[in-house]
């Protein structure tokens, strides 16, 4: 999400893959810990809240698709991990990132609950919204990313699986919890 939405930013094409290494080599991205949860940070600027708005939504996948940025993004995920005690959410993050995390958790919830998420959040951060164009980005997001070459969206064989559609936020994070409690301690 970092990368896209500089490549966005600077209008780099999304389709020119040796452009966009070249941006990712070039850019500083940065988590880092506060009262309100983590923060992403892309050469030196807060870009939480942005790289989640619709742009850049509709756009990772496009980026995200490219082995030589895959390559570099998930090199730089494993850095982060490297001395444990990290939550990374992704959907190549069981499979291909950290195939051998202690815990894995697959959520998945209907594509109309997912749209229906979305635009509430897009709504409260004062993004526009449509919940019918969303749907339609959302399923065809799900379809780049499940027939990628590298890393697809899939299910790590030892991830426990969460339908969320019907669950509460509360009710997930309780879930996630006895299964981190039941796994590790």
């Amino acid at each position: 999400r970092a990368l896209t939405y500089v490549a966005l930013q600077q209008k780099v094409a999304l389709d020119d893959e040796q452009a966009l290494i070249s941006l990712l080599k070039n850019t500083y991205i940065e988590l880092k810990s506060s009262e309100q949860g983590q923060l992403v940070f892309v050469n030196g600027e807060d870009v939480t809240n942005i790289i989640r708005n619709e742009e850049v939504t509709n756009a990772v996948s496009l980026v995200a698709k490219h082995p030589s940025v895959r390559e570099e993004m998930v090199a730089r995920q494993r850095a982060l991990a490297k001395n444990g005690g990290v939550v990374m959410d992704g959907r190549d993050i069981g499979t291909y990132v950290l195939p051998n995390a202690e815990v894995k958790i697959f959520l998945k919830a209907s594509v109309e609950e997912r749209a229906k998420r979305r635009h509430a959040e897009n709504i409260a951060r004062g993004f526009p919204s449509d919940l019918e164009t969303l749907k339609k980005e959302i399923a065809r997001r799900d379809q780049i990313d499940s027939e990628r070459e590298v890393a697809p969206l899939k299910k790590a064989e030892d991830a426990i699986e969460i339908d969320t559609t019907s669950l509460s936020i509360e009710e997930v994070v309780d879930r996630i919890m006895e299964i981190v409690n039941e796994r590790i301690g």
